[in-house]
């Protein structure tokens, strides 16, 4: 062998050693760090909820939370920070650090109909956060306190066409599941009826048993132990079927009212840019919770539960957010 070659052979093999000896260094570094760091979770997880407690979606996520945390093995504590239709806690899971310590437990509303409703939000439904799962479906129903005057969906109808705008019902905020269901009921009837906001779904639910307002168009878990009690009357469901928990109570296609169908999600949510192993393990925990005996105990709360992946909940939010917006365009709302 010519000294050129042996001295190239040299040169190659030298390079070879170097890189493989990088190559160690890099791997050594990589599992250094990742000893280094502690495995998540290693300390509590703060699940806000943008609505006050004894609501449904405060129900899905202290019963979803109890189950994550003792699938974790950390405590995971639910922040109630309610007002302003969502507006008050959705901004504070959107800039918190985007570590896994922070979550959000919301209903649709907060990240599809505000959007529509509100000229500007304080968040962007689609930018600032991760989908992680949808924890439940909730059917809507509409209940009043007089079951004299109001015994079934046409005679709501027929009071509403007699005193157009008189007749009042109750919702947990502007653009909330009960506003829409609500605008979606008028505008397919063509009732006129007068929306009374309040800061969440059960202080709307209390005033309708007060009989401060004449009804509510409600997340079924909210209004269904009083439905049971006799204290509500459920006219008609906004589903496609009826509930096995209210099998006596027609849907609105069976009241004589078609298109008039609206179901209530709660989803789980992390800030963006939370990093995706993270994303995974909150979502293994997330569907284990909702499995075994919990599926019963939703059930009978009115709760279907509804496990899947953040792209498909992702999904569900930019076909919402146009479906909505197509809605109060037709109701005639201007955008506050």
């Amino acid at each position: 062998m010519s000294a050129t070659r042996t001295f190239r052979a040299l040169t190659v093999a030298r390079a070879s050693t170097c890189a493989l000896g990088a190559l160690a260094a890099l791997l050594a570094s990589s599992a250094a760090q990742a000893q280094a760091q502690p495995a998540y979770p290693d300390r509590p997880v703060k699940v806000i909820v943008a609505l006050p407690a004894g609501g449904s979606a405060d129900m899905i996520a202290r019963t979803v939370s109890t189950r994550m945390a003792a699938e974790l093995g950390q405590p995971f504590v639910v922040d109630n920070k309610a007002g302003a239709s969502g507006q008050i806690g959705t901004p504070l899971v959107a800039r918190a650090a985007p570590d896994g310590y922070t979550l959000m437990v919301s209903p649709a509303s907060f990240l599809t109909t505000n959007k529509s409703i509100f000229k500007t939000l304080p968040y962007d439904p689609q930018a600032d956060f991760v989908p992680i799962t949808r924890l439940v479906n909730q059917p809507m129903v509409l209940v009043v306190k007089d079951g004299k005057r109001f015994p079934d969906v046409a005679a709501v109808l027929a009071a509403a066409r007699a005193a157009p705008g008189q007749l009042t019902y109750a919702s947990s905020g502007d653009g909330s599941p009960q506003h829409l269901a609500a605008l979606m009921f008028g505008t397919r009837t063509r009732a006129d009826l007068l929306h009374v906001p309040y800061k969440g779904g059960a202080p709307a639910v209390n005033d309708t048993l007060a009989g401060t307002v004449d009804m509510m168009f409600a997340v079924l878990p909210e209004a269904l132990p009083h439905i049971q009690a006799g204290k509500l009357q459920a006219l008609a469901l906004m589903s496609p079927e009826r509930s096995p928990v209210l099998p006596q109570v027609p849907t609105m296609a069976e009241s004589g009212v078609q298109q008039v169908e609206l179901s209530a999600w709660v989803g789980l949510f992390a800030p963006a840019k939370t990093p995706q192993p993270v994303i995974d393990r909150l979502q293994r925990a997330a569907h284990a919770a909702l499995a075994g005996d919990t599926v019963a105990r939703l059930q009978a709360s009115g709760m279907e539960p509804a496990p899947g992946t953040g792209q498909q909940l992702k999904d569900s939010i930019a076909s919402e957010i146009k479906l909505h917006a197509e809605l109060v365009k037709a109701a005639g709302l201007v955008p506050q």
